[in-house]
């Protein structure tokens, strides 16, 4: 089997049943050591998207977790506020190409998709597809990646 991940997902309204769904997937899925929920756990908590997107970038940060996948309406704003927390890189992902390349070019720990921008199903498979790719430190994008950290680090 290849390797595992300790997941963490989180949303706002806008993005809570793609994550519901999503979170159903990866608690089945064996490459998934544990998957913990950040929020908001319905459609009607209006807790606004920075706060949980954050949340997630920094447990992640702290190494509470391998991954996350943040949702709201667009997946902009979730990304953005992931970006935030210092040695995190986050992207927004509509598509399998974008997926591959935010973990393989990018080494990328958060993918965000939005709800209100792309379908259900098709965010089900691209978090599926997501836990297929593994950064490989051998590859040239090791130094942009380097570069990135080492600007953040200034």
């Amino acid at each position: 089997m290849s390797k595992t991940y300790r997941v963490i997902v989180g949303c706002d309204e806008a993005g809570f049943d793609h994550k519901s769904a999503i979170l159903a997937d990866l608690q089945k899925d064996p490459r998934v050591e544990s998957v913990e929920d950040y929020g908001v756990y319905s459609t009607d908590d209006d807790q606004a998207y920075p706060n949980v997107a954050i949340a997630v970038a920094e447990a992640i940060r702290d190494g509470k977790a391998d991954r996350g996948l943040l949702f709201c309406g667009t997946g902009i704003g979730v990304a953005i506020s992931a970006n935030k927390v210092p040695g995190i890189r986050a992207t927004v992902a509509h598509d399998g190409y974008s997926v591959e390349r935010s973990v393989l070019s990018n080494n990328c720990q958060i993918l965000t998709m939005g709800g209100r921008v792309i379908g259900r199903e098709l965010a089900r498979r691209l978090a599926k597809e997501w836990l297929d790719y593994e950064f490989d430190p051998a590859t040239k994008s090791r130094e942009k990646v380097a570069l990135i950290t080492a600007y953040e680090e200034r």
